[in-house]
């Protein structure tokens, strides 16, 4: 069993037994781990899914690692964190994998423990200029405080709902799928998609409904987004 919030992360290594490795040491620190093991598999794993950061080989069948990182940078509707974890260890390999996009770089034999850190690392590296205050139009949250405000009044959510409002925020201007929001507030414990959709109904009641226009969007087929107005 996983936290909820706990770090999803897409390994993508050929050997399985490294890839099993990593996995077992992540997982006993709460993450949840996917696995691909060519790259074909992992451009579309990434690009279909949500992960806060994804460990990249580079000997790869079926695309190598940099054809991989250079494809996801490309393709992909957000920064995903990407740690390239290789052999290859002259300043020269080095270069090439930053230039295709790789935010990090570890050289084989590596320590579980090193790669771990680095994992967390990147995944919070984008909050640590974040303001406390999030706001898209009419709809602001202290996350300090947890304070929720539409124009200029006071709202007050229950905690799920206040969740999700606040990875919609984060998100904006992108969608966030449900089952992205799943795996943000529940981790790995499994719920169905009627207990999802009770919680956004609790937040539109609670946000939208006693105003003129709502912000929250439902997009068919790709999820919820909020609308700046």
């Amino acid at each position: 069993m996983t936290l909820a919030n706990s770090l999803k992360i897409l390994i993508v290594e050929d050997h399985s037994d490294i890839s099993h490795n990593i996995a077992d040491y992540f997982q006993l620190h709460g993450a949840v781990t996917d696995f691909a093991i060519n790259g074909e598999q992992a451009i579309e794993l990434a690009l279909g899914e949500y992960y806060d950061c994804i460990v990249l080989d580079i000997m790869l069948p079926k695309s190598n690692g940099l054809e991989v990182c250079s494809a996801i940078r490309a393709n992909a509707t957000r920064h995903i964190p990407i740690i390239m974890l290789t052999a290859r260890d002259t300043l020269e390999d080095k270069l090439i994998g930053f230039n295709m996009g790789a935010d990090d770089y570890l050289t084989k034999p590596f320590a579980l423990e090193e790669l771990w850190a680095r994992c967390n690392a990147l995944s919070q590296r984008h909050l640590l200029n974040c303001t406390h205050t999030l706001q898209v139009g009419p709809v602001s949250l202290n996350k300090q405080t947890q304070q929720v405000v539409r124009d200029g009044q006071a709202i007050m959510l229950q905690p799920i709902p206040l969740q999700i409002l606040t990875i919609l925020l984060e998100a904006h201007p992108r969608a966030v799928s449900r089952s992205e929001l799943c795996d943000k507030i529940w981790g790995d414990e499994r719920t169905d998609s009627d207990a999802l959709r009770s919680h956004v109904y609790q937040l539109r009641k609670v946000l939208d409904r006693p105003f003129d226009k709502p912000v929250i969007k439902t997009l068919h087929g790709v999820g919820f987004a909020l609308d700046s107005l």
